[in-house]
């Protein structure tokens, strides 16, 4: 699933070669995982002001609204000059004077989701319930400390729910609690400030350092030019089981947390 620095690196990718770019037709394909919540025509004439993101979504910004956009689990966009006929996983289509943005979603978990205002309730609905973002500056150590304390779960669910902070994927939690020296199954609870300090820097620098690779390419993510990601290859834990850790040589270990895959180092993760 593309998760952050995914999403974040598809927009770099494409923003600045769309912006003011005028809207001259829109193609929708087969049902992605919410209606559009608009007629397709009435978006044809206005501009794109801008491409934001907030957590995994992207939000184009147009003369009348927005456009929210999430990749699902398989999705990626393409940004071209070409227009080449769509194929059969080509679900959404905005052709610009500047450009065909196409969505390409194989598992149709997507969505691309019309919403008058970011206050208004169809992006509400979306947006509303998400954290602070890790790489803003609202992203503040003490305030993550007192938001940890307040949650009884494992501290690889909280940083994967969203609610806290936004973003921080299965990946990128395994790798940011590897480098704070925190196992995956402690209770967020009980993390002291000075760990719950250090997490939040691992944070920063795991998602920094991420889209500086351009994300991570585990099955088929690239960005809107075509380019894939190479974090995944100094990976320190993650999909490592079993290899010996980069630091100390112990054994990297894998366990089941909710469903996904956790990756840990027993001798430099402490309980």
């Amino acid at each position: 699933m593309p998760e952050l620095p995914e999403v974040e690196v598809t927009r770099q990718s494409f923003a600045d070669r769309i912006a003011k770019a005028r809207i001259q037709a829109v193609r929708m394909g087969k049902p992605l995982r919410w209606p559009l919540g608009c007629d397709p025509a009435s978006l044809v004439g206005q501009h794109v002001l801008a491409v934001r993101r907030r957590g995994k979504y992207l939000l184009i910004d147009l003369e009348r609204g927005l456009l929210l956009v999430h990749l699902g689990m398989s999705g990626s966009l393409r940004f071209s000059q070409h227009r080449d006929a769509p194929s059969a996983h080509d679900h959404f289509d905005l052709d610009t004077d500047r450009g065909l943005l196409r969505l390409n979603d194989p598992r149709r978990f997507g969505a691309v989701v019309f919403a008058p205002s970011q206050d208004s309730a169809p992006a509400r609905k979306l947006l509303a319930h998400l954290g602070v973002e890790p790489l803003g500056e609202g992203f503040e150590a003490d305030a993550f400390h007192r938001q940890l304390k307040l949650r009884r779960a494992a501290i690889k669910q909280v940083l994967l729910a969203g609610d806290v902070v936004v973003g921080v994927g299965n990946i990128y939690a395994s790798e940011s609690l590897f480098l704070a020296g925190i196992r995956p199954t402690v209770r967020a609870e009980r993390i002291s400030r000075a760990r719950a300090h250090k997490l939040h820097d691992a944070v920063v620098q795991v998602l920094t350092k991420a889209v500086e690779k351009g994300g991570s390419t585990l099955r088929d993510f690239s960005s809107a030019n075509g380019a894939q990601g190479y974090f995944q290859l100094e990976a320190n834990v993650y999909d490592r089981a079993g290899q010996p850790c980069r630091v100390c040589g112990t054994s990297i270990r894998q366990l089941r947390q909710g469903q996904r895959s956790t990756f840990y180092c027993p001798q430099c993760q402490k309980p």
